[in-house]
């Protein structure tokens, strides 16, 4: 593979692109949010789903297992009735953590001003 130019977004093989493409969900965001308070301990499929509201069980389903595809997140299935899952991040989940909650606190400071401005524009 061609290694792309650094920062060239309009590249498909631009590293940012690519991440981005693979965790630029809210679902991706919450679940790493989720399994990085947790860290180092486990938590259990039905809990994450607790903890984000409005996910469904299939779209959970998916998240998680790009993340495990991915290697950002390790997941664990204990032979019960029914059968118990449970994920948490590797070291490099863990690293990813630390950038969304720097585009998490952006976002809070500056949303309301990004609403602001659209209220106007409608």
């Amino acid at each position: 593979m061609t290694k792309a130019p650094r920062g060239d977004l309009f590249d498909p093989a631009c590293p940012t692109r690519r991440l981005l493409n693979r965790i630029g969900t809210k679902w991706t965001s919450m679940a790493v949010k989720v399994l990085a308070e947790a860290a180092p301990e486990e938590v259990r499929f039905a809990e994450l789903r607790r903890r984000m509201p409005g996910v469904s069980q299939k779209m959970l389903s998916a998240t998680l297992q790009s993340l495990v595809r991915d290697g950002l997140a390790e997941r664990r299935v204990e032979p019960t009735v029914p059968p118990s899952v449970h994920y948490r991040l590797t070291d490099l989940g863990l690293s990813l953590e630390s950038a969304l909650a720097v585009v998490r606190d952006w976002a809070e400071t500056h949303m309301a001003e990004i609403d602001g401005v659209a209220a106007e524009g409608s």
